[in-house]
């Protein structure tokens, strides 16, 4: 069984726990593609306490702390891996963030069901990760239904045909994750390859396996507007000296 395979299997199990309330006041949504759409190199400054295919990340994190020192240095917005089984994350990591930063942040989940895009912005995000290899013909309805609820849709990609996809749903916000998550492969030249099929009113995220400056300029060489780094900024000895590096600031 694939990781995905696995994935799927395990986020059903908890969708049919999910009981989110909508029915209180919600904070307000922050503009996550306006915050990527400024000039210059956007960065989405991931909060992920592990990884399936390099175990303990930075298991003890606290994700206030995380996410304030990433608006300090410089990150436009904040993804919150909130997937428990094979991330150790969990939505208190999202509100915890969310309370300690002014910028958007990014429910980064295996979304599969609408209820879950609920259970999200009951906990207060601004954006959620929608990924085009793991839905079929509900992807244009997610998406549909992340703008209903006032959440961006993050859509993912890794080729083609995902993009395609991607694009007759609606998308807007593009990311290409360069590491398959059929495989854990990377393949560092998937943006490159795609941008040019990107149409000019999309932006452009790239996501996985950018650890240096010299990997965003390559990205900005190319006019990619934003990029989600999560691995290298987790585990640096100082984080902030981490983002400023990767901003060139």
């Amino acid at each position: 069984m694939s990781f995905l395979e696995r994935i799927v299997a395990s986020r059903r199990a908890a969708i049919a726990s999910l009981r989110p309330s909508l029915d209180g006041a919600q904070p307000p949504v922050r503009d996550f593609r306006t915050a990527l759409a400024a000039p210059g190199m956007s960065l989405i400054a991931e909060i992920k306490r592990r990884s399936p295919s390099k175990g303990d990340l930075n298991p003890s994190l606290d994700p206030a702390t995380m996410a304030k020192s990433y608006e300090h240095a410089g990150a436009r917005a904040v993804s919150v891996l909130c997937e428990p089984e094979f991330f150790g994350g969990s939505s208190d990591d999202l509100v915890a963030a969310r309370e300690a930063t002014d910028v958007p942040v990014l429910w980064k989940d295996f979304v599969l069901e609408r209820v879950q895009l609920e259970e999200a912005r009951s906990k207060g995000a601004d954006a959620a990760l929608l990924i085009v290899r793991m839905l079929d013909d509900e992807l244009a309805s997610l998406v549909a239904a992340c703008r209903e609820l006032g959440l961006m849709p993050l859509v993912e990609i890794f080729n083609e045909e995902d993009l395609r996809r991607a694009l007759d749903a609606g998308a807007d916000v593009v990311g290409v994750n360069h590491r398959d998550l059929e495989t854990f492969e990377e393949d560092p030249e998937a943006t490159k390859r795609l941008r040019p099929l990107v149409p000019d009113d999309v932006i452009l995220v790239a996501e996985s396996a950018i650890e240096t400056r010299a990997d965003v300029e390559a990205l900005e060489a190319i006019g990619v507007q934003a990029m989600l780094v999560g691995e290298a900024i987790v585990t640096a000895g100082d984080p902030e000296a981490k983002i400023r590096e990767l901003l060139g600031a």
